[in-house]
């Protein structure tokens, strides 16, 4: 087992970059949004205010036990929350898993809004799929130059 399989992973690295594009433009005051992999590992948009809501991590992983038996979204309560998970995945990636927190919401008021939810949900898969599709053009791209590069060298 290489020790750096779940820090170098793509999948980690797709969350990580799907995560800084999507915190950049939530509103300060909106939802809380939490990219989870597969493995458990998460980002919080807002740790400060993540941290304050006392979300344990073996609830969200029940919850996405729960995505992964086909219930989607997870709309349910914690604590003083609504929370909505989501499968996050590409045409050729499942990266885990996407959280929507609503503080000082129930989740009654969470399902008469659930189709603002899903665009969101929706949205965020979209920011996947196009950083994921960045990321292989400019892997070919590399690998373009590299193959143009070598090409070019005098044999002698």
């Amino acid at each position: 087992m290489d020790i750096y399989d779940s820090t170098l992973s793509p999948d980690c690295v797709l969350n990580e970059q799907v995560a800084r594009k999507i915190f950049k433009i939530l509103p300060e005051r909106g939802p809380i949004v939490v990219i989870m992999d597969r493995d458990g590992s998460f980002w919080p948009s807002n740790s400060e205010e993540f941290s304050k809501l006392n979300i344990d991590e073996s609830f969200l992983m029940e919850l996405c036990a729960k995505v992964d038996d086909g219930m989607e979204p997870v709309v349910t309560q914690a604590n003083n929350a609504s929370v909505t998970v989501a499968q996050l995945a590409t045409e050729r990636t499942n990266c885990g898993y996407v959280v929507v927190v609503l503080s000082q919401y129930s989740p009654a008021s969470t399902l008469v809004n659930i189709d603002l939810i899903e665009t969101i949900l929706n949205q965020i898969a979209l920011i996947a799929s196009l950083v994921e599709e960045n990321n292989l053009l400019c892997e070919l791209q590399m690998r373009h130059y590299s193959t143009y590069g070598r090409s070019e060298i005098p044999s002698n």
